[in-house]
């Protein structure tokens, strides 16, 4: 993975566009590379669909406590299955989506079909239309879906405004028994601030596809917790997906090339 830094850039004297596969471009310097005259665009349309895929994935996987069933199936120390050993439904159940950009309006979408009931905050409001063809309720402040909501999924970027969004204090506003879903960046949560509210049973559970650093060193401490599920950021791994962001990153390059009107300029 090429860090595109000043060096790289200043070597590069012909470099027009820079296409990023993935959506998130927190890992690019967006201001010096425009300084330089180059264009960045990203894979937004691709990865829409497989990253809603995952938010679901893990707050069903969180809520039936699917890994730590898994696991006392297949162990060998398992003699019977303990009636009282239960999770939580996430039919009828009430989902914050903290960012209603694309992926967020897809996990809208699939939360529908559970008869969930939905909140977003989002720095724009959707269209009534919008709203309502997905039952979404808009929360301008994120402190109102905090206290509501039994799941809330982050579906931001990553930028000085959403670093460490969620904090003690938002941890704090949600219910004892609500789940925390991050399937954006790492850094949008304070993750020392997560490990005390998971042990402190603060919130009920965490289900992260991703952390920082990434993988977490392997004492961490959030590795040692057995109320959060954490995959290695397969939000996009799909065969499909990498497929399509192979497309769309290419199809952006050659209409910068070609002068075109670039479909996912950043």
């Amino acid at each position: 993975r090429p860090a595109i830094d000043r060096e790289l850039l200043e070597s590069l004297p012909n470099l027009k566009v820079i296409g990023n596969s993935g959506v998130g471009v927190d890992h690019l310097d967006l201001k010096m590379i425009s300084n330089f005259g180059v264009k960045v665009t990203n894979t937004p349309h691709a990865v829409a669909d497989s990253t809603a895929d995952i938010g679901m994935a893990l707050m069903l996987a969180s809520a039936r406590r699917l890994v730590e069933g898994c696991q006392i199936a297949v162990s060998p120390d398992t003699k019977y299955f303990a009636v009282d050993w239960l999770g939580v439904e996430v039919t009828g159940a009430t989902l914050g989506i903290i960012g209603m950009g694309s992926i967020g309006y897809k996990v809208a979408q699939r939360a529908r079909a559970f008869n969930m009931r939905i909140l977003y905050h989002n720095r724009n409001r959707r269209i009534k239309e919008e709203e309502e063809a997905v039952g979404a309720h808009y929360c301008e402040k994120m402190e109102d879906l905090l206290q509501q909501s039994d799941f809330v999924m982050l579906v931001v970027n990553l930028t000085p405004e959403t670093h460490k969004l969620i904090g003690k204090k938002e941890l704090g506003l949600m219910k004892p028994t609500a789940t925390v879903i991050n399937i954006s960046r790492g850094a949008v949560i304070d993750q020392d601030a997560l490990v005390e509210a998971l042990q402190n049973k603060v919130i009920r559970a965490a289900a992260l596809d991703v952390t920082y650093p990434e993988p977490l060193p392997r004492d961490h401490p959030l590795l040692k917790l057995n109320n959060i599920i954490i995959t290695p950021h397969i939000g996009t791994a799909t065969v499909q997906a990498i497929c399509m962001m192979a497309e769309e990153a290419i199809a952006n390059m050659l209409a910068v090339l070609n002068g075109q009107p670039t479909p996912s300029e950043v």
